[in-house]
């Protein structure tokens, strides 16, 4: 239980002063530190500790604004999960703390002209069980795509593009990803042969924990005008799919956590948590860990793009219409862990920074360039997951965000461990108790199951009401599930 300060300076925020000290009260907080959440979320937010992890973080050499925590916070590997950080990109350093062992772990939506009135209960049980035929799912799942290692260098390097250019969906579909798709700044020789191998077996599937494939129906419209721009109505049927870089990014992160680990010796910095290694950005160790990052990324946005494309050819066999008649189209890709160069105005000034976004998702207001130009005006579609059998949530950037470095939620959030999970409930339990709501589940374990269970998360609904009361993004859709692949 943490018992620290938490002043409220505002609806929806909380700030740990510049003077508070910490666990290791010999290093000072060089920002203050905010966190963003509603009255109701403070106790369990105050429960696992995670606010001393955003305190934390604030005592990085070249931290800029303040450290951040969004309404999803909870206790992490050095950065508390739904912490947000900058550093001066010319002077800071860069942590893979602060972007997670599954980089570019994100979230997809894709849309269809298809309404609930179009497809009922058999049908959804039938597009699921080839979903679940049709893109390799569960722990330690192998891809059915096998590249040797000059392929697997061009996925890391080239992310989406290379799985539309080797028949993995359409050109349109690069428009409307984060980054459309790529990190240009990766670079295949700084990634280990032992983080390959593993690449080379699992581009092109789900994984386990709580990624999934979900079919889902657009329940509510909070926002009439941004949801027309994103091709969204009412009733719709839809398709969310949730995955990132898989067994590839998380030995990338556990390579140079070593080397970072190392280097804070070299440099000389001074940490209160070693799980925050780091290194100046513009030093060798801090290119090589950004450079091989960006690799990870592009292998997670390749993989979703890939499992797109299955998802495609999956609608096609059940229902016997082209994709493109269908109306398949990709919504937008965001991602949840990682670094990367952006332009921010940090007191009244504008400046590149490196944002580290842990459990958090960019969330660009109107007019941001980085933006598709077809939803310029309205601003970035956000998409924030529910937990498994709960609603999800399409949301719309602001430029309210920017106090945020242009940050936002990621999801739900967990309260409870894999561990106590498995502890109460059995996997067909949970099964059956989503076939009383309506949701057909395809599980790759019954143990996943447990561990996923709803009651194991935040309420989703709390979570994105704190964000949108906080101006950070503005909600525009509720989706409810109707069928999931679960990993």
């Amino acid at each position: 239980m943490w018992s620290g300060p938490l002043n409220k300076v505002g609806d929806y925020r909380y700030e740990i002063p510049k003077s508070y000290r910490g666990i290791n009260g010999n290093l000072k907080m060089k920002v203050p530190a905010l966190i963003y959440a509603s009255d109701e979320m403070l106790p369990a937010i105050r429960k696992d500790n995670a606010p001393e992890q955003t305190a934390n973080v604030a005592t990085l050499p070249g931290i800029v604004g303040k450290s951040l925590a969004m309404p999803d916070i909870h206790w992490g590997y050095g950065f508390p999960i739904g912490g947000v950080a900058a550093t001066d990109a010319e002077e800071g350093v860069i942590s893979p703390g602060g972007v997670g062992f599954d980089i570019n772990c994100g979230v997809r939506l894709v849309r269809t002209n298809m309404s609930i009135g179009d497809i009922n209960k058999e049908t959804i049980k039938q597009l699921v069980d080839e979903l679940f035929r049709n893109v390799p799912s569960g722990v330690g799942s192998q891809a059915k795509v096998r590249l040797n290692k000059m392929q697997l260098n061009e996925v890391l390097e080239m992310g989406a593009r290379w799985a539309v250019e080797n028949g993995y969906g359409w050109e349109e579909d690069l428009e409307y990803l984060e980054e459309n798709g790529c990190m240009e700044i990766a670079d295949s020789n700084y990634v280990s042969e032992k983080a390959k191998d593993r690449g080379k077996a699992q581009v092109g599937s789900l994984g386990a924990g709580n990624h999934f494939l979900e079919i889902q129906r657009v329940a509510e419209i909070f926002d009439e005008e941004a949801a027309k721009v994103y091709g969204i109505e009412k009733d719709q049927i839809v398709v969310m799919i949730h995955t990132g870089s898989r067994g590839c990014g998380h030995q990338i992160c556990s390579d140079y956590l070593r080397v970072l680990e190392q280097a804070v010796r070299k440099y000389n910095i001074s940490l209160p948590d070693r799980q925050l290694a780091c290194a100046p950005l513009k030093s060798n160790e801090g290119e090589r860990y950004f450079k091989a990052m960006a690799c990870a990324a592009n292998f997670a946005w390749a993989n979703r793009q890939m499992i797109v494309h299955w998802v495609r050819e999956s609608f096609e066999r059940v229902l016997r219409q082209n994709a493109e008649d269908m109306e398949m189209h990709i919504v937008y890709d965001v991602c949840h862990n990682i670094a990367k160069i952006e332009e921010h105005e940090v007191d009244g000034k504008k400046m590149e920074v490196c944002v580290h976004r842990k459990g958090a998702t960019r969330s660009f207001g109107p007019g941001r360039k980085e933006v598709p130009a077809k939803y310029r005006n309205v601003g970035q579609p956000v998409l924030i997951p529910g937990d498994m059998g709960t609603e999800s949530y399409l949301l719309k950037g602001t430029n309210q965000a920017e106090e945020a470095f242009g940050s936002t939620c990621h999801g739900a959030g967990r309260v409870m461990s894999r561990a106590e999970a498995k502890r109460r409930w059995r996997g067909r339990e949970i099964a059956h108790m989503l076939e009383q709501k309506g949701i057909y589940a395809h599980p790759a374990s019954w143990i996943v199951m447990a561990e996923e269970s709803p009651d194991a998360y935040k309420d989703v609904s709390q979570v994105v009401s704190a964000t949108h009361g906080a101006g950070l993004s503005l909600k525009v859709a509720k989706m409810i599930p109707l069928g999931v692949v679960k990993g």
